[in-house]
């Protein structure tokens, strides 16, 4: 009697598609995941800070912060991995998010005090 994990089975809904998942994964560069996951930041923080056509709608600062400061902690962490062909934008997306940060707040958070600043220094118009 041989041994399966639930996984396995064939009657396991999405075992295939988690293995078809991980063979694409497999196949794309660390760099394109890199960049994948800052856009992705990038996009979330900008509705959060009421930047979509929906404004208001979804602002939440708190949000916005914590998702701001994980692309900085991403940025800084992959700055050498990924080339500057590609950091360039993702750094200057990084500080206009920053500086819509500090527009939105009722009170400004001081210079290298607001979200992700203390991986990128202070940010100043």
């Amino acid at each position: 009697m041989s041994e399966t994990s639930p996984s396995d089975s064939p009657e396991t809904p999405g075992a295939a598609g988690f293995d078809e998942m991980t063979r694409d994964i497999a196949e794309v560069p660390a760099v394109e995941v890199i960049v994948t996951v800052a856009v992705n930041l990038m996009s979330a923080a900008a509705v959060k800070l009421g930047l979509t056509e929906e404004g208001d709608k979804y602002k939440d600062l708190d949000e916005a912060r914590k998702l701001v400061t994980a692309l900085a902690g991403l940025l800084d962490a992959s700055a050498t991995e990924i080339s500057s062909f590609h950091a360039a934008p993702l750094r200057d997306g990084l500080k206009s998010l920053q500086l819509a940060f500090r527009e939105a707040s009722i009170v400004p958070d001081e210079p290298g005090q607001g979200p992700g600043e203390k991986y990128t220094g202070p940010v100043y118009d």
